[in-house]
This record gives structure tokens, sequence and C-alpha cells, in this order.
């Protein structure tokens, strides 16, 4: 583990200098004594308060699918309850596995998961760090880091011993339309993690790649989680003129330092273009709760214990649109995959895909036709080189005859 944070981070000596394990549990306390999923918006007469109410709560024993696809098309977070529990698109099916097998007393004695090597970090090349999940549980333990390391894992399909983790948890059919399952596993991106985080642990603000959405489901532990909706400017959800030369780029800082001053400047500018209709949406969630997160919003996440839990990122029906136009120019080997699955399988949605295209006047560059067209420019400026070097061989040689003579 000593390892794995000096490879994560070379550049800090004391990983504890700050001291948040300290004043981190004044902070917890002092989050829960609100009610849970508050709103915080700039505006005086709080004019977003007429809308729907962010986020939904809903509970998986009464909530259909169609019911869940609205609020998806309408792009509106989702905190469902009770699917781990065995309830999915209002019906009964059976409890996780994952319900007792991802409890940490549980894993502590999991010899079939103790001894396998988890990702918790990058090295300064993006290099993959792993530690076993043994040395990594004993890490949790005591642990005083302001920022611990957090295993953040999506390889585990790959390897004969985790690949169980696939079996302990079922993809809820609310998001089993991932139109991304038509690629390959080998070329479409990481997609799905096993997450061990301990308190303070956390991913600091982000939008999911692609224009993918996303959900989460925690097993054990609490986290608390800050949205902000599309609308609102990068720069100022994340805060870039707020952090002050000794924080890093954190969950923790984000929580407890950079997102109350957001807010207060937020108050005090609403009159301001830029901060015109800020709003963000703060709230809790526990264990066997789900977390859905629409594309294009912003969102951080800090564990308030130590938690397990497992996320997906997927592309359905309802957010096709914007994951195409991202996917082609993203990912442009995979799209033109992709788009030949689609017109196998699913021809409307290919269809979609290629008045996009022309609507952008966007040409993909592994479409055979557009391969063909670069080979033929290729051959052409090659040809065109090839007649220039010809003609001014002679020429070079007739001055050097020219020059001897003189």
């Amino acid at each position: 583990m000593e390892t794995a944070r000096r490879l994560h981070r070379p550049d800090l000596d004391d990983w504890e200098c700050d001291g948040m394990h300290e004043t981190f549990p004044a902070f917890v306390e002092q989050v829960q004594q609100f009610p849970n999923f508050q709103s915080f918006f700039a505006e005086a007469k709080d004019a977003h308060r007429q809308k729907r109410h962010y986020p939904a709560v809903l509970d998986a024993a009464t909530l259909t699918r169609e019911e869940f696809y609205q609020y998806e098309i309408e792009q509106v977070p989702c905190v469902i309850k009770n699917i781990p529990a065995g309830y999915d698109g209002g019906k009964f099916t059976k409890p996780w596995p994952a319900l007792e097998k991802w409890k940490f007393d549980t894993l502590k004695d999991d010899d079939m998961l103790l001894n396998r090597k988890f990702k918790c970090g990058e090295d300064d090349d993006e290099r993959n760090i792993k530690v076993r999940l043994s040395h990594f549980l004993s890490y949790t333990e005591g642990n005083k880091d302001d920022s611990p390391l957090y295993i953040f894992d999506s390889s585990f399909e790959d390897d004969d011993y985790a690949d169980r983790i696939l079996d302990d948890y079922r993809v809820p059919s609310y998001f089993k339309d991932d139109l991304f399952n038509l690629v390959s596993e080998s070329r479409r991106p990481p997609y799905r993690w096993f997450l061990v985080g301990p308190e303070r642990s956390g991913t600091c603000l982000h939008i999911d790649p692609l224009s993918t959405s996303a959900w989460n489901t925690v097993i054990a532990g609490e986290k608390r989680w800050v949205l902000f909706p599309p609308h609102v400017p990068k720069k100022i959800a994340k805060g870039k003129d707020l952090v002050r030369d000794d924080e890093d780029d954190e969950a923790i800082h984000y929580f407890m330092y950079i997102l109350p001053r957001i807010k207060r400047k937020a108050r005090a500018l609403r009159g301001q273009p830029e901060y015109k209709d800020f709003c963000c949406y703060e709230f809790t969630q526990y264990p066997g709760e789900t977390v859905f997160v629409p594309y294009g919003w912003w969102h951080a996440v800090l564990n308030l214990t130590d938690t397990v839990a497992v996320t997906q990122n997927f592309c359905s029906r309802r957010n096709f649109d914007q994951v195409w136009k991202k996917t082609r120019t993203g990912r442009k080997k995979m799209a033109w995959k992709w788009l030949c699955k689609l017109e196998e399988v699913h021809p409307d949605l290919a269809n979609r895909a290629k008045a996009a295209n022309a609507r952008d006047n966007f040409v993909m560059r592994y479409d055979p036709a557009e391969v063909a067209r670069r080979a033929r420019e290729e051959e052409k400026k090659e040809s065109q080189q090839e007649q220039n070097e010809s003609f001014q061989a002679p020429s070079g040689r007739k001055q050097s005859s020219s020059r001897a003579r003189v």
C-alpha cells in the first residue's frame, strides 16, 4: 500500500498533512442534520421549485420500466430504493447475493477475492496501480489519509476469480437497454466498476464520457452526492477561481471547502448572466439505494463511511442521439463497427445516426467509401510526387554538366 500511494501521488510526502480525519466527523454530522435531497437555488424566487423535484425518489417495488423511461427522457436524476433487495420493474425476483458477499466482514473472509489485485489508482504515466484486496481492506482500518486510495476496478470480468462479482449483482431492467452491448467487450470503452472506498475517498466533479448515463448501487456504507444540471457551466460547477493553492483536486476538498464557496458566490452574484438559473442538488445515498445520473449532469461523490458499491455507464434509446455524436468523434473505429451492428439489429437507430451525420456534414473515417477516397488521394499524391521527381532529375544533371564546362 505504501508503494501504491507513492506511485499514485509521488509529489505528496505526507498524506495526512491536512488533518482531514480529525475534521471529517464534524462535516458528516453537519450534512446529516439537513433533510436529505436538499436543493440550492441562487435565484431568490427559487423558480426551479415549480419544476419537477430533483432528484426523484422512487421504489423498485412499484416502479415499472415504462415509468422510469419517462424520467430518463426528461433527464431527471433518480434515487431508486430496494433494487438489491430483489425488486425490479415493480416485481419481486430475488435479492442480490452481493447483499451478503460484499459486506466488509464477509469480504475479509472471501478466499476467492482476497488475493486478487484490484485497481486503486494510476501513476503519472496513466498506468494502473493494483493492490491485493486483503491489503486494501487492512489499509481501510484506522486510515488517516486526507484523501485515501479508492478501488475503482473495471477489469474483473477477465479474471477467473473476480468474475464472480458479475454473479453477485444483476443489471436492473431499467438500465438493460444498453446499446453498447452490440460492440465487443474488447472494443467498447470501460463501463462497469467494482468500488471499495474508505471514508473521505471519492470522485471529483465530472460528466460521464460519451454522453452516457450511469447508475450506482451502494451495498455497504453511505455516499454524499452533488449534482448540477447540464445548463450550469463547467467553470462554475468546478469553482475553478475558488480553489486555493494549498487545496488539492480531491473530492474531500471539493465537498468540504469548494462547494460551499460556489454556493455563496452563486447567491451573491445571482443577478449576473453566468449565474442565471444556478442550482445544485445534494443528498446522501444509503445502502440498498441506486442512483441514476442522466447524461450531461455534473456530479461528484464523497464516501461518508467505508463503502462497497457497483456502477455502470450505458447508452439507451433515450440518449442514443447524444451518445452517437460523441462516439463518432471520440471512438471513430468503434463508431463504424457499432453503426454496422445497428443496421442489422436496430435499423431505425442506424437511420437516426446517418441522418445526424448528414445534418452535420460528418464523414466517418472508417466508412469503406471514405477509406477508398483517401486511398485514391494518397495514390494521386504519390503519383504527382514521382512525376515531379522525374522532371527535376534531368535538369539537375544538365546544370552539373554546364558547371563542368565553365
